[in-house]
């Protein structure tokens, strides 16, 4: 692609059309300590050698999750990954697949977008889901939008404990309208509350039921959104039917953690707001044969017809990570989603007695998945930070003295006597 330089003219034009004066009004959102006063402190350039064995270096200080007995969860865990599902989602087909704007050309493309809806809206007890999104994060501000349209108000409500790095997103979205507000668990819900949202389980593992949330929405009428973090959790909590949007990550199923992404998005939602969704949607139908067949049923996208009307600025659908999603998830089964999903709880249940043995060491939960919050009697920054120095990657440092820690079927009864005699010294002293 050649590069077409822009002339200071141009510029200016393009900069006095959408209201800036200079270049860096469009960086004015961004934290004056972020940038970089002169210029970037780099190497000199060397050779492509020499870089490999540099980066290669610098790449193995890291500590993944292969390396030691891993607690850390959060939002991001670390799951089994057949095989299989790498060989498929790298096949030509799928790999370099774009768009599939023409279905004549695009049916296993939108067959797997199809299925993977059908997933979703099982797992969710919804009627609908649309073709996934770009992570938890923003569905769950799409859900809040989604929210203030249908119900023509502003003001967001957050229930429980929700994950911190969600909240940021939404207040990020949100901190554009002059008229809104997102409110805390202790605030009011009246007739202002566009949608009250709950996340289960919640960050520090506790599994929230709906059932008075939903008695409460109805009275106010305001739309309950429900937030999954952990969509394994599905295989043996009961779907979240009182909602009126599910949303969350799907990255637990089929997708490794990679650092932090990128991860898998999804959303459902009952019949009635089908319209409402953003993103987009593959629905079923027949070709000119008869025969079945699928194509994209509604695209209100931004760079679609609706343009600025368009429910979402969502641009992808994260296709490729939807797929492996549905590679595994056709790998497991019902069956198989049940028995890992048991898995996982009876490996988090042997972790508990285990640490609950410790001397000064309190679980905050009565109830969990696979996921649970420790008191510890020392600042658990401290312990993770130590603990990571003796191999051992303990969870994620919250409010204090609290760890919460995560434990999936990757956890062996190894990991989890390592973790309690490792903690169990530091305490000590």
């Amino acid at each position: 692609m050649r590069y077409l330089s822009r002339s200071k003219t141009d510029r200016q034009a393009m900069l006095d059309a959408i209201g800036c004066g200079s270049v860096d009004d469009l960086f004015a959102d961004v934290p004056k300590q972020a940038f970089v006063d002169g210029k970037v402190d780099l190497p000199d350039h060397a050779g492509e050698l020499e870089v490999e064995r540099d980066l290669t270096a610098l790449a193995g200080q890291n500590m993944s999750a292969a390396d030691a007995p891993f607690f850390l969860g959060a939002g991001c865990y670390h799951h089994h990954i057949p095989s299989t599902v790498d060989y498929i989602i790298q096949r030509s087909e799928y790999l370099t697949a774009y768009t599939p704007y023409q279905p004549e050309i695009a049916q296993g493309t939108l067959t797997a977008i199809f299925e993977f809806q059908t997933y979703i809206a099982l797992l969710t007890g919804q009627d609908i889901a649309n073709a996934s999104l770009y992570d938890g994060a923003t569905a769950m501000t799409e859900a809040a939008l989604m929210a203030q349209r249908v119900t023509k108000r502003r003001n967001v409500l957050l229930a429980n404990d929700i994950h911190p790095e969600y909240v940021d997103v939404l207040t990020s979205y949100m901190k554009n309208y002059d008229d809104v507000t997102v409110r805390g668990q202790d605030d009011a819900l009246d007739e202002t509350v566009a949608c009250v949202i709950v996340q289960s389980p919640d960050f520090f593992g506790c599994p929230a039921k709906h059932d008075a949330w939903r008695k409460k929405c109805d009275e106010v009428g305001a739309l309950l959104v429900v937030v999954v973090t952990e969509i394994l959790s599905l295989g043996l909590l009961s779907a979240p039917v009182q909602a009126d949007i599910v949303c969350g990550e799907a990255q637990s199923i089929g997708l490794p953690m990679s650092f932090g992404g990128p991860h898998l998005g999804f959303f459902a939602t009952s019949q009635k707001y089908l319209r409402q969704i953003p993103g987009r949607l593959c629905g079923e139908t027949v070709d000119q044969d008869g025969k079945r067949s699928f194509v994209l049923t509604l695209n209100t996208r931004e760079q679609h017809i609706r343009r600025e009307k368009a429910t979402s600025n969502i641009c992808t659908n994260q296709g490729l990570c939807a797929l492996a999603f549905t590679v595994h998830m056709s790998l497991l089964g019902e069956d198989g989603f049940k028995q890992l999903a048991r898995l996982n709880h009876e490996a988090a249940c042997r972790f508990v007695d285990a640490v609950a043995a410790i001397d000064g060491v309190e679980v905050l939960n009565e109830h969990f998945f696979n996921e649970v919050t420790l008191q510890l009697p020392v600042p658990s920054k401290d312990i993770v930070k130590e603990m990571a120095a003796q191999g051992v990657i303990a969870g994620l440092a919250a409010d204090g003295n609290k760890l919460v820690c995560a434990v999936t079927e990757m956890v062996t009864d190894r990991d989890i006597e390592v973790f309690c005699n490792t903690l169990q010294s530091l305490i000590k002293g």
